[in-house]
């Protein structure tokens, strides 16, 4: 299948900058049975949704892993440079993207200085280089060095974020859901972001269950697909965790007849990595790279919360499958002309699957 199929139009100032305030303010498009659509705002979930349906929330947390140093090496002058640590090698270790990654070399020293705190710093030695990634060498290891790095360090925004401005304080609160709670993320798994606690209450009020799981969203997420076929595409892997109990509790919802609604797509993707033939959730943990495309057979999750999502990526792909091609491509155009906003600060859909009466 050609990628072209996803591909889609999108003028630069529907990229949201900031989220919407109060969270739950964002609007939302509802995309429901045969693709009709409807303007509502999250706020109005609640009366979307029936006793007895579950969400499903993704509760990592996001670190702090966006770097900015100075780079020094005595036979050269400084460079600045900035790093993303994605994965722990060791107790003092991370291996990390950088840019440039071309201006470094293993014995440099890199001085990082947090860009709220010009106080809070933290060295590393360049230990290993490949293709756009290095290995740091901290100067602090285990708990020490996780303290540090939370000083320093500021949340890896989306490129389509960093490009036009600076991670800055507001971001440490915006970038993280309220229910986060297993730190690993390098990304927020952005359709979360629109909760608020009187969100949640208002939904456990109305009888919706709540459950949580955790996908450690990886840097992969912000990689685009340099394929022209999908077939040809290899998906980055996460770690991911559906625990017995809530593997249970998911499988006892859906036996009452209730919905299960996935809030975002990492839990979608974890949630259907975890299913059995038979539809049933097993509990599950460890990494995934499913890729779900066009043809997917969706045995988990009954509804789907997500945000608006890049052109020819994993994700448009994703929401393709579910709600139908034809289906989310018409939406993105109401949404585009509707004035939403689109990505990670920006606003939600709600989606019903392919198929439904």
């Amino acid at each position: 299948m050609d990628l072209d199929l996803f591909d889609f139009d999108l003028p630069d100032d529907r990229i949201a900058l900031r989220p919407a305030r109060p969270r739950d303010s964002a609007r939302l498009l509802e995309v429901g049975p045969g693709g009709t659509l409807a303007d509502r705002v999250v706020s109005d979930l609640p009366a979307l949704l029936r006793p007895g349906d579950a969400l499903v929330l993704n509760d990592t947390r996001v670190v702090p892993a966006e770097l900015a140093g100075t780079r020094t090496r005595e036979d050269a002058p400084a460079v600045e440079v900035s790093v993303t640590l994605f994965h722990r090698e060791t107790r003092d270790a991370f291996r990390a993207f950088a840019r440039p990654a071309r201006r470094l070399r293993p014995g440099d020293r890199i001085h990082f200085v947090s860009p709220l705190d010009a106080s809070a710093s933290l060295e590393a030695t360049v230990t290993e280089r490949t293709e756009g990634e290095v290995v740091l060498t901290f100067a602090a290891e285990g708990s020490m060095l996780d303290a540090a790095i939370a000083e320093v360090g500021v949340p890896p925004l989306p490129p389509y974020i960093s490009a036009r401005r600076p991670a800055d304080a507001a971001d440490v609160d915006d970038y993280q859901t309220v229910f986060a709670r297993e730190e690993g993320a390098v990304a927020a798994p952005t359709a979360g972001l629109h909760f608020t606690d009187d969100l949640l209450a208002r939904l456990q009020a109305r009888g919706v269950e709540r459950h949580q799981v955790t996908l450690h969203v990886g840097p992969g997420t912000f990689l685009p697909v340099k394929t022209e076929r999908l077939e040809d595409h290899v998906m980055h892997a996460e770690f991911g965790r559906v625990s017995a109990d809530t593997a249970a509790a998911l499988n006892a919802v859906r036996a009452r007849g209730g919905r299960i609604v996935a809030v975002g797509t990492t839990s979608l993707r974890l949630l259907e990595s975890a299913v059995d033939e038979a539809g049933r959730i097993l509990p599950f943990s460890g990494e995934t790279s499913i890729f779900i495309k066009p043809g997917h057979r969706f045995r988990a999750v009954d509804l789907l919360l997500t945000n608006f999502h890049l052109p020819r990526s994993t994700l448009f792909v994703l929401v393709a499958a579910f709600s139908g091609r034809e289906t989310m491509l018409a939406a993105y155009r109401h949404a585009i002309a509707a004035g939403y906003r689109f990505y990670s600060y920006g606003d939600a859909c709600l989606l019903h699957p392919a198929g439904t009466a």
